[in-house]
């Protein structure tokens, strides 16, 4: 099973640890790729800093941001399942898991990003702050950037099992399933059962639940119909929509009421 997942904006500080080595990082495909990205990122963050906040769309008060942008390549990392905080991030309770679960964590958890792509949580990445929405001068708007690369690359990470699909819709863009994998993928939406709309509170936090709950658990569900079936006996209301036709993913809504 491989799960996709969304970064999130804020980000725990980098700390004192050993400084980036981009060639340690998994997915080499995705390399070159990330190369440009922090290239450009760390030139344009050490030059106008104005310039740099409005390119990645930072307010007056996240202008530290931009300094820390700088300073990438001699920041020090941590693992990414500790740099990434949040809604998502605290529900899933990564250093909270036991060993078993951990290592499932680190084998199948994909994390999103402007900058590097797609990373493990056990990946070293230093803090930083570049979503997938951003136009870098240079390079341009990158979820236009990474889908040549990601085209390249995903498949044959996703293997022959299930992709399980929480990423935000700006994540999603840099790298959809196609072919015989769409057909393997199951694409999560978590609507508040009353309205039936996406809140973001319940989306990100019960996203975050799944993930733990398959995580502990150990399920290891082989497609999206089994994923539902998982799901299901977790307690979780699940409605589900298999694809029209080949080449496409499923579609699960899971329904909540609330969340604690």
């Amino acid at each position: 099973m491989l799960v996709l997942l969304p970064p999130s904006e804020g980000k725990a500080s980098s700390g004192r640890g050993a400084p980036l080595k981009p060639e340690s990082l998994s997915l080499p495909g995705l390399t070159a790729a990330r190369e440009a990205v922090l290239t450009e990122l760390v030139e344009l963050c050490a030059g106008d800093e104005d310039k740099a906040r409005e390119v990645l769309g930072l307010s007056e008060g996240l202008r530290g941001e931009v300094a820390k942008n700088a300073e990438l390549r001699t920041a020090g990392a941590r693992p990414a399942g500790e740099i990434y905080t949040g809604v998502l991030y605290d529900a899933l309770g990564l250093a909270s898991l036991d060993a078993s679960a951990k290592r499932r964590a680190a084998r199948s958890l994909l994390v999103f990003s402007g900058l590097w792509g797609a990373v493990r949580v056990t990946d070293r990445i230093p803090s930083y702050r570049c979503s997938m929405g951003v136009k870098l001068p240079g390079l341009g708007a990158l979820g236009a950037h990474w889908r040549t690369p990601m085209a390249s690359v995903l498949p044959e990470v996703a293997g022959d099992g299930l992709v399980l699909d929480l990423r935000s819709a700006a994540y999603a863009a840099a790298w959809k399933p196609k072919g015989e994998v769409a057909g393997r993928t199951a694409s999560v939406r978590v609507l508040h059962a009353p309205t039936r709309k996406v809140v973001s509170h319940f989306n990100k936090a019960t996203k975050g639940r799944i993930v733990r709950s398959l995580l502990t658990t150990g399920a290891a569900p082989k497609g999206p119909a089994e994923l539902v079936e998982v799901l299901r006996d977790l307690g979780y209301v699940v409605e589900a929509e298999a694809p029209a036709r080949a080449g496409q993913a499923w579609s699960l809504d899971v329904l909540v009421t609330e969340v604690h």
